[in-house]
């Protein structure tokens, strides 16, 4: 078996990785849009096309609905996959969300269009529960089952284990494929838990070179960066993505505002400006199963974590270009939550072309910024008084920036070290991906000083030495070989 890279192999963004189990026969795991530094060499639609092979792809796997981990779905449909779309119960609730969005805004306005593409996705998903074995093929020469099991990271978020058995030398593998892990004590989900024995592992890495601040630390961050901006009349503003990071920031911003002795903070405007977050949290509620059970003993308690009374919405644009305006000149303090969570686009735009110049307001950064992207610029150069650019123009940045990484729906290096380490039976090999180099490189010498130290022989390799051309079927038959 071997394992290629079609994205997500030495960047963080366009996921997408082939298990090819034998000739004629390969699971794919996620098939992710580009974004920031990653989207360089494939910025036009034709270059996204996607022309690696998928007639022998028996399955596509997908472990979260981020943009990044999906965004090329409609590519690969072009392209001539016929197969099943497999995912978790709330990803399959939330997939035709994401891909509306992207189809809306990456390729046409037309309705009939839109609905047609979705009843074909929507017709291609299977919905499995966690921990339980599905069945992909099983004839006179292979048995390949797939199970997912939680990850933490978002709403129906998973890692993929792939059970591979040859019948001929009767030889199996167990490979598990990590999505994006999140970090234990994320608001609204339970925390991932290793699995019990991994042959292969390939495995994320975005925050392999550091820490997230504990979950006390972060909530504090957040209610003194609020504080300020009560004191000093502004808004704080929030890049954040429309599924996941948003519902868990109202989660939060619910409980401070319910601990809150101040009337000020009692009535704080928390202000969610994009009509897809609206929808994402609309459905968040309906899937209170999946919640954890923290969020399960303040819904007992008659509390409505992503529904109280201080949150507003703002669903047209006349309505959010009247809001800019309003918080930009009144000196009413509020919370906006807006995308996009890198600053590449979206309504969130308008907001920091706006407050950016003034001091009273603050941005707030709760998520990764990746390399080349306006989020990352504003993130680099604002506290020492920089400018960015944003829609072609020049903002001098004199608000306040702030980071509270503990925000972050990824793992942090210690999370990750601890999936592989508290596995009953650890991986043999290891495969580091969907990381920056330096990110990489750190959690390659954990690892090998974990297994060095625990007198575990493993193999560390990283995802960049074994790409597969996105656009050269040449190279990637040659990588095949």
């Amino acid at each position: 078996m071997k394992i290629l890279h079609h994205g997500g192999g030495a960047g963080v963004t366009g996921s997408c990785h082939r298990l090819q189990i034998a000739e004629g026969r390969a699971l794919l795991v996620d098939c992710g849009l580009f974004q920031g530094q990653d989207a360089d060499h494939v910025e036009s639609l034709e270059q996204h096309t996607v022309r690696f092979p998928v007639e022998d792809v028996l399955a596509l796997v997908v472990t979260h609905v981020h943009i990044d981990h999906i965004g090329r779905l409609p590519y690969l449909l072009a392209a001539g996959y016929k197969g099943p779309i497999l995912c978790s119960v709330p990803s399959q609730r939330l997939l035709p969300l994401v891909i509306e969005d992207a189809l809306r805004v990456g390729f046409t306005r037309d309705r009939a269009l839109i609905e047609r593409f979705l009843a074909e996705v929507e017709g291609r998903l299977v919905a499995l529960e966690y921990k339980q074995w599905h069945t992909v093929l099983d004839d006179e020469h292979h048995r390949i089952r797939v199970k997912l099991q939680r990850a933490g990271h978002i709403l129906g978020s998973a890692y993929v284990e792939v059970d591979s058995q040859d019948k001929a030398s009767g030889q199996s593998q167990r490979t598990i494929f990590s999505g994006d892990l999140g970090a234990p004590h994320a608001p609204l989900l339970p925390a991932p838990k290793p699995p019990y024995k991994a042959d292969v592992l390939v495995l994320e890495a975005t925050y392999g070179d550091r820490l997230h601040e504990d979950r006390v630390h972060r909530r504090q961050r957040l209610k003194a960066a609020i504080d300020r901006a009560l004191e000093n009349g502004g808004t704080v503003v929030i890049p954040a993505f429309s599924v996941g990071r948003t519902q868990e920031l109202l989660y939060e911003l619910e409980g401070l505002i319910h601990d809150a002795r101040s009337e000020r903070w009692r009535e704080l405007e928390i202000i969610v400006d994009s009509p897809l977050a609206a929808r994402f949290t609309e459905v968040y509620r309906e899937l209170k199963p999946w919640w954890d059970a923290e969020a399960h003993r303040r819904l007992r308690s008659g509390r409505h974590p992503l529904s109280f009374e201080n949150l507003y919405t703002v669903d047209d644009h006349a309505a959010h270009e009247r809001t800019v305006a309003y918080l930009a000149e009144s000196g009413r303090p509020a919370v906006v939550i807006a995308a996009s969570g890198m600053v590449s686009g979206g309504r969130v735009v308008n907001y920091l072309k706006r407050m950016l110049p003034d001091e009273r307001h603050c941005v707030l950064f709760t998520g990764y910024q990746a390399q080349g992207t306006p989020g990352r610029d504003i993130q680099r150069f604002g506290p020492s008084g920089g400018w960015v650019e944003l829609e072609g123009q020049r903002i001098e940045i004199r608000a306040r920036i702030e980071t509270v990484n503990g925000y972050s729906a990824h793992a942090d290096q210690h999370d990750l070290l601890n999936f592989v380490r508290r596995m009953r039976h650890p991986p043999r090999e290891v495969r580091l991906v969907h990381g920056d180099a330096h990110a990489q490189a750190a959690l390659k010498a954990k690892l090998l000083e974990w297994a060095e130290g625990a007198g575990h022989e493993l193999r560390v390799t990283l995802g960049s030495d074994y790409l597969a051309e996105n656009t050269n079927t040449e190279a990637y038959a040659q990588a095949l070989a």
